[in-house]
C-alpha cells in the first residue's frame, strides 16, 4: 500500500468510503459518532484544497483516507481525566476511515503518519471498540477525555518517541518490574 496526497478529482470515491465507514461503524456498536453527515464533503473538500488528505491506495484502488495535520490542534487544548504524555509539538490524524476492502489500512496510515512526525495525536469516540484497538495495538496510549465542538467527548490518544515519565508513572513500572 502506498501513502499519497488526494486529488480533487477523487471526492465522490472518499465521501463513498466515509459513507461505508459510518455504516460499519453503526453496525459495530457505534452510532453516534460520526452520526449520518460527518464529515461533511465541504469538509473533505477544504482538507484536499489545503492539501491535508491523504489517501491509501493498493493496487489502483483508494482503500483509506484520513487527513494529516500539523499541531496545535484547538479541540485538543483541554483535557480532562488524564494529561498528555508531553507538551512538544505533535501532529493530528482525523478523519481516518477504510472502505473495509482491505486488511492494515489504518495500521498502514497510521505508520505512515508517525514516520512524518514522532509525536501524533488521534481521538476516538468510546463505542469506537474497533478504533480504540487498532490504536492500542499501534501504540498510541490513552490520555483523557477531550471534547469536540459540538460538545460531545472523545478518548484522545497519543504516540510519541519519547514520553515525559511521572513519579506515579515511575512507580508503576518499578513495581511491574519487581512483578508487584
Amino acid at each position: 500500500m502506498i501513502i499519497r496526497k488526494a486529488q480533487p478529482s477523487e471526492l465522490g470515491t472518499l465521501m463513498e468510503i466515509y459513507a461505508g465507514a459510518r455504516i460499519f461503524m453503526a453496525e459495530t456498536g457505534n452510532p453516534d459518532q460520526w452520526k449520518d453527515s460527518y464529515p461533511p464533503e465541504e469538509k473533505i473538500q477544504e482538507d484536499v484544497e489545503r492539501q491535508v488528505c491523504y489517501v491509501c491506495v493498493q493496487g489502483e484502488e483508494i482503500e483509506g483516507v484520513f487527513s494529516f495535520l500539523p499541531g496545535p490542534d484547538p479541540t485538543y487544548q483541554r483535557i480532562e481525566g488524564g494529561q498528555w504524555l508531553n507538551d512538544e509539538p505533535y501532529a493530528v490524524v482525523h478523519r481516518l476511515a477504510g472502505r473495509g476492502q482491505a486488511r492494515g489500512v489504518a495500521d498502514c496510515c497510521l505508520d505512515w503518519a508517525f514516520a512524518r512526525c514522532q509525536n501524533l495525536r488521534i481521538d476516538t469516540h468510546r463505542d469506537n471498540r474497533v478504533m480504540r484497538h487498532i490504536l492500542e495495538k499501534n501504540g498510541f496510549v490513552p490520555c483523557g477525555i477531550i471534547y469536540v465542538a459540538d460538545g460531545s467527548e472523545r478518548i484522545a490518544f497519543q504516540k510519541t518517541a519519547v514520553k515525559r515519565c511521572t513519579p506515579v508513572n515511575l512507580e508503576i513500572e518499578k513495581r511491574e518490574e519487581d512483578g508487584r
